[in-house]
């Protein structure tokens, strides 16, 4: 019974295609392309709303020669907040759930942060790793800090989400597989873990909002420091 709610997973295949390609493929289909005849489009012109706001909170902060990442980023949180509502839905697989791909969206993106900053401000990229009045005896230890913590970000940013959507399907699985089998014993109680199942559907719909976003916005603060 243990094994059997990690099942759900664990990447499975269908005709010899792994099932998670067709996950990744599916959430660019789902957005509309706009187009002349279809610009008045009330769906279009929600999803334009949104990438506004987005990008005018995120780059607000960040001066202008982050703002080439407008794109990039935005697409990254709309990929993101699919699939991860995607996954919520019954018999659906969460590719999110995945360290291996996360960790695929956050190194390249968080390498990419080191290598604009080394390119066009190496002195104030360096000047991260040293803050300003540390004692003499401190310089060699707190760079060595610096560094190690400045490696762990791509590992935190997959960590971070991988972990919470997880615990999130876990916790889900776990109190409706209580309600199925206390059903018949304990109607009362199992209508109360319903409701509860209920509330935390809502909350994990929160949550997979929230974590695509805090992927997005640490990248952001990540590039704040490097342009």
């Amino acid at each position: 019974m243990t094994l059997s709610f990690f099942d759900q997973f664990s990447i499975t295949s269908f005709l010899g295609i792994p099932l998670i390609a067709l996950a990744l493929t599916l959430p660019w289909i789902l957005y509309p392309t706009p187009q002349n005849r279809c610009m008045n489009n009330r769906l279009l012109t929600l999803q334009s709303w949104f990438i506004r706001q987005f990008t005018h909170q995120l780059f607000l902060p960040i001066n202008q020669g982050g703002h080439k990442w407008a794109l990039l980023l935005a697409s990254v949180l709309i990929f993101l907040i699919t699939l991860n509502l995607l996954g919520i839905l019954p018999y659906t697989f969460t590719p999110t759930t995945q360290l291996s791909m996360n960790m695929g969206f956050a190194i390249p993106l968080w390498l990419a942060t080191i290598l604009i900053g080394a390119r066009y401000q190496p002195t104030h990229t360096l000047a991260h790793l040293l803050p300003v009045g540390t004692p003499a005896p401190l310089i060699p230890i707190l760079i060595m800090i610096e560094t190690i913590s400045l490696f762990i970000r791509p590992i935190a940013l997959g960590v971070r989400l991988t972990a919470n959507l997880t615990a999130g399907h876990l916790l889900i699985q776990l109190i409706s597989t209580a309600a199925f089998h206390m059903f018949f014993m304990m109607p009362t109680v199992a209508t109360l873990t319903m409701i509860l199942l209920l509330l935390l559907s809502v909350l994990e719909l929160a949550v997979a909002v929230i974590q695509a976003y805090v992927f997005v916005l640490l990248v952001s603060l990540y590039l704040q420091e490097s342009v």
